[in-house]
């Protein structure tokens, strides 16, 4: 049964006061623990739920200030596993998120096929109906940036906060690195890929009702756009040079320094001509265009090599057998 398998709930709580309990009643019976971190809550939501629920499996958590989402899921991953569960699956408290749902994504790591799992809301497109425009557009945007800095292709709908984490993993990520703010659910993505954990996305509907959702796509945009090419370089460095410097490395490096020089010999021809009057001859057209469509398959090349390179293999399941967990 689920219960005997050390199922944890984390449940980052800041001003969700009017949807908490609801979500609280709808977890299934069979979850051992249910982790609420206060994230320094103006509204003291640790207080609320302490007074108003009688379930034996919540737990309140505090944090001395607000940290941010990503700052009270670690503290609620840390707990979790320090008293001895083995998966943790974070909800949010706003009502968004139905917790029935939670065996769905629950099972594969179980099963040994994933170590991380977390909500599509974009796999069943009936299910878009609901989601506001603006929301739609930007999470596809966002979907495409966090494909190329965190190495997992197959993945969609990033900002989804409706994940499973085998604990094991969390001996594999620097969890004092990780994004305390709401970069965190790709930042995460980003370090378990570093590990070469197997993340799985699960189909899921979103639930839209009068809660606002602390989330601003327009403001959060650029920020997640730096976050996310700090993240794809030092991925290409960790993973394409350290660990394993292949042909997709070669292709990388040289893909782009010859559509640099390309673009950049091309620029200057351009504004030449400009200054000169003169157009440029077919040669020096020639000479500009060829590095740079070389360098664009090169790394054309390189990037078909990432999407070929997803984890495939649940890490979990040999990590604890040699651990004897």
């Amino acid at each position: 049964m689920m219960n005997d398998l050390g199922i944890a709930v984390v449940i980052p709580c800041y001003r969700v006061k009017t949807a908490i309990l609801d979500v609280l009643n709808n977890i299934p019976k069979t979850v051992s623990k249910i982790y609420c971190i206060d994230d320094g809550c103006p509204d003291k939501s640790g207080d609320f739920i302490e007074e108003n629920t009688h379930d034996t499996r919540v737990c309140v958590l505090r944090n001395d200030k607000n940290y941010g989402v990503g700052g009270a899921v670690m503290h609620g991953y840390r707990q979790a596993k320090d008293d001895g569960y083995k998966i943790a699956v974070k909800i949010d408290g706003d009502g968004q998120m139905d917790p029935n749902l939670l065996p769905i994504f629950v099972k594969p790591i179980l099963e040994g096929q994933a170590d991380y799992t977390k909500g599509n809301r974009f796999y069943n497109l009936q299910n878009l109906q609901g989601m506001p425009f603006m929301r739609l557009m930007g999470n596809a945007a966002l979907s495409l940036m966090s494909k190329v800095s965190t190495g997992y292709w197959h993945l969609f709908d990033p900002t989804n906060g409706y994940t499973a984490l085998h604990l094991s993993l969390l001996d594999l990520i620097p969890l004092d690195k990780i994004s305390n703010r709401y970069f965190f659910e790709s930042d995460i993505l980003f370090r378990l890929n570093i590990a070469r954990a197997c993340v799985k996305d699960v189909p899921m509907k979103a639930i839209y009702g009068e809660e606002e959702s602390h989330l601003k796509i327009g403001k959060i945009f650029i920020p997640f756009l730096a976050g996310h090419c700090r993240n794809m370089v030092k991925r290409f460095f960790y993973s394409y040079i350290l660990r394993d410097f292949q042909v997709a490395s070669i292709n990388f490096l040289l893909g782009g320094f010859l559509f640099l020089v390309g673009l950049l010999f091309g620029s200057i021809k351009w504004l030449e001509s400009i200054q000169t009057g003169h157009p440029a001859t077919a040669g020096t057209v020639i000479l500009a265009a060829l590095p740079i469509f070389i360098g664009v398959q090169l790394v054309l090349s390189a990037i078909n090599n990432d999407i070929l390179n997803v984890p495939k293999d649940a890490l979990h399941p040999s990590f604890n057998e040699e651990l004897d967990i």
